[in-house]
């Protein structure tokens, strides 16, 4: 009985020691939060940094093979956006895959085969997150959908992951918009 009872010690202080630790994210930035500034490159190394698109408000979608279609309604929504060039100019989008279990040769080159393949059935860049550090600096949720926008100020406007619901689509749509119009 002694011998539990230091156990379940040690797995509290293990998590509290995990969530106070700097840089080991457990969630989602928080809304107004300011975006890490965290790296993706494409199938071919170009590298994107966050950075570089402050001034425009920057939609991330972060999936892995497996939650791809989790939020199709959303991106049915997004694409119906996509279709004025309005939207076009002034979002920039990242989609950015969960790649990082298949950075190994040969597994690496039919993966970026498959990105680049992707990349232009789905007319945008696909950026591909190699080594998880992306994941890690958003606090992305493994296995599901992450949605996150980022405003032009460099905040944190929305963060979400799973499938989202009618309410959190809209939500999130209305959000691109007033930074479209703003």
């Amino acid at each position: 009985m002694r011998s539990r009872g230091k156990a379940s010690k040690f797995m509290t202080a293990a998590a509290l020691t995990a969530a106070l630790v700097p840089g080991v994210s457990l969630a989602l930035p928080k809304e107004g939060a300011e975006a890490p500034n965290a790296r993706v490159e494409d199938a071919d190394g170009r590298a994107l940094q966050m950075s570089s698109l402050k001034g425009k408000p920057i939609l991330i979608v972060y999936e892995d093979k497996d939650s791809a279609a989790q939020n199709q309604p959303l991106k049915d929504d997004l694409s119906k956006l996509a279709q004025g060039e309005k939207y076009k100019q002034k979002i920039a989008l990242a989609a950015v895959a969960d790649v990082s279990g298949y950075d190994w040769w040969p597994a690496k080159g039919f993966v970026k085969d498959a990105i680049r393949e992707e990349s232009k059935k789905q007319k945008t860049t696909i950026y591909c997150d190699w080594d998880g550090s992306f994941g890690k600096a958003y606090g992305i949720r493994k296995g599901v959908s992450n949605v996150i926008l980022v405003g032009k100020d460099g905040r944190v406007l929305f963060a979400g992951s799973g499938a989202l619901g009618a309410a959190d689509r809209k939500k999130l749509i209305e959000l691109l918009g007033a930074q479209v119009e703003g």
